[in-house]
């Protein structure tokens, strides 16, 4: 069964000048965030990005998918800890998504190192959110195992 979500923008103005909002139309959990081209290119200042938004997707689709790797090898976790680095950069004369940097630290009775890396590397080649990426955006995982 197929999920749908949505998300609503509005922008007013141009592109170096005007700023705009995005909120989340499914779940209602945020409204009305601030966005504006200088918040992508320069500093955030209080305001979100498109890139803030897909780092966000892609660190808890990432953690999901690893929580469910590890879990079916027999080894569930107790925690993971996982952040994005999304980079938006230029390229040629387009703006362009360039990578997602991911960096996981996880609690997992029972796993060792090298199989947490090769569950971590799994997660981030098999996500949706990096299938959605794969081919246009390099992925990248470094994975700590703490105790």
């Amino acid at each position: 069964m197929a999920a749908t979500r949505e998300a609503r923008a509005v922008w007013n103005g141009d592109l170096m000048s005007g700023s705009g909002t995005v909120r989340a139309v499914s779940s209602g959990k945020f409204a009305d965030l601030p966005v504006s081209w200088s918040a992508r290119t320069e500093a955030p200042g209080g305001k979100t990005s498109p890139e803030e938004l897909l780092a966000a997707a892609h660190a808890s689709c990432f953690a999901m998918a690893l929580s469910a790797g590890l879990a079916r090898a027999g080894t569930p976790p107790k925690r993971l800890e996982v952040s994005s680095k999304v980079t938006f950069d230029k390229v040629g004369d387009n703006w362009t998504v360039v990578s997602s940097d991911l960096d996981v630290k996880g609690q997992v009775p029972g796993a060792d190192a090298e199989k947490f890396k090769a569950a971590a590397e799994g997660a981030r080649d098999n996500c949706p959110v990096s299938r959605a990426f794969k081919g246009n955006v390099k992925l990248s995982v470094n994975a700590t195992l703490s105790s």
